[in-house]
């Protein structure tokens, strides 16, 4: 799939085809696009929690509520943040670990696409509840911080493209 065509296609999907699992080696290749993104100073503060035991795809209704349907995923990749990684200011209160986090994630599900996986974004990070009941579920040491939970699997159906998202009117040049 040519670059451009995958910016444009990839939907988020929601609905799995359970009789398809990913390959160990597929989720490998996934990571590996994630672990290409940029991040700020190079830090690469990402870690990726792989989820593959049905039973455990089931709890992540209780710890997300937008992550139900991850019960009939073959996969969820759970997108984490170490924060001793992460280029940051402490003193100031900021740290880049979202935005790194972020380009990972936006890597893995269009890598996702490009190998003809369905993937859906979660979100945990900057939510409160969830990000607790995915550190304490996951047993998560105190400086990995929940990012994004990535739910994967083959599509049951085709994802409805949207009409054209062009829209020239945010475009400013040279001034507001």
């Amino acid at each position: 799939m040519e670059l451009m065509e995958g910016l444009l296609t990839r939907r988020s999907v929601r609905k799995f085809d359970t009789s398809k699992k990913i390959s160990k080696e597929t989720i490998k290749e996934l990571i590996k696009a994630a672990q290409y993104a940029p991040s700020a100073h190079n830090t690469q503060p990402w870690e990726f929690l792989v989820i593959e035991n049905p039973e455990v795809l089931k709890q992540f209704r209780h710890m997300q509520r937008s992550a139900l349907f991850a019960e009939n995923a073959t996969a969820v990749i759970l997108v984490c943040g170490n924060t001793d990684k992460s280029f940051s200011r402490e003193k100031e209160g900021w740290s880049y670990v979202d935005i790194d986090c972020s380009a990972a994630t936006e890597n893995l599900i269009l890598a996702a696409h490009a190998k003809g996986l369905g993937g859906c974004w979660c979100g945990a990070s900057p939510m409160t509840g969830p990000m607790a009941s995915l550190k304490e579920y996951f047993n998560l040491p105190e400086n990995i911080k929940p990012f994004s939970i990535v739910v994967l699997g083959y599509p049951a159906e085709e994802p409805k493209q949207p009409e054209n998202r062009y829209n020239e009117s945010t475009i400013h040049w040279e001034k507001w």
